[in-house]
């Protein structure tokens, strides 16, 4: 399950970092797999998933989250 957080994890930055980006007039994922369509849909669909995994699991799996006697931030 650790593992399936940490991809999750790393999808989401790259998703929020591209948006980010997209803001600015840069689409990255765009940029390195633009000659590939369906190859850029399936990594939007995969940072999609991510975010529903992590809806769902990320107060299990996360230290600060998933612990009563973390403190709160």
């Amino acid at each position: 399950m650790k593992t399936l957080h940490m991809v999750s994890f790393i999808l989401l930055i790259i998703g929020g970092l591209n948006w980010g980006l997209t803001a600015l007039g840069w689409n990255v994922v765009n940029m390195i797999l633009g000659g590939v369509p369906a190859l850029e849909n399936l990594v939007y669909i995969l940072v999609g998933l991510a975010a529903i995994v992590e809806i769902f699991k990320h107060k299990s799996t996360c230290r600060v989250c998933g612990s009563s006697s973390a403190p709160a931030m």
